[in-house]
């Protein structure tokens, strides 16, 4: 079975986010390491080599691969910023509604730039699903 590479790793959040070389994109990393902070009470970690994560939570597949994952988190990729929401998006519908530019993947919010978005409908939808899945897979 092959290993998961989205891992937790020591490598420093701080230089990996001096090392984003859009100023508005290494920006929008601080304005979301705040937000998310704020919202899960966790500390930023780096998972894998550009994944920076917000709480964890085990998981076991009926297949029986099992390993941890981010409960939330951003990546800043070079075409856009890729947000975390793990609990994916169907739930959202309303909220989705009002969030502004974006597009979607399963769980990734894809967005340009944090302006693009309202940032109100952006802190619920994480803190719905940081909670969500907290309480699923921690409780």
């Amino acid at each position: 079975m092959a290993k998961n590479k989205t891992i937790p790793n020591e490598t420093s959040v701080s230089a990996f986010i001096e090392g984003v070389e859009d100023e508005q994109k290494k920006a929008d990393c601080h304005t979301l390491i705040g937000l998310m902070k704020e919202i899960t009470g966790e500390e930023p970690v780096m998972w894998g080599p550009s994944i920076i994560g917000f709480g964890s939570y085990h998981y076991k597949y009926d297949s029986g691969r099992k390993g941890d994952m981010l409960l939330t988190g951003f990546s800043p990729r070079k075409q856009n910023l890729t947000l975390y929401i793990m609990s994916g998006f169907n739930r959202y519908e309303k909220l989705m509604q009002k969030l502004g530019k974006y597009k979607t993947g399963k769980s990734c919010l894809y967005v340009k730039r944090i302006s693009d978005i309202d940032m109100g409908v952006l802190t619920e939808l994480i803190k719905d699903s940081f909670t969500h899945y907290n309480k699923k897979y921690n409780s």
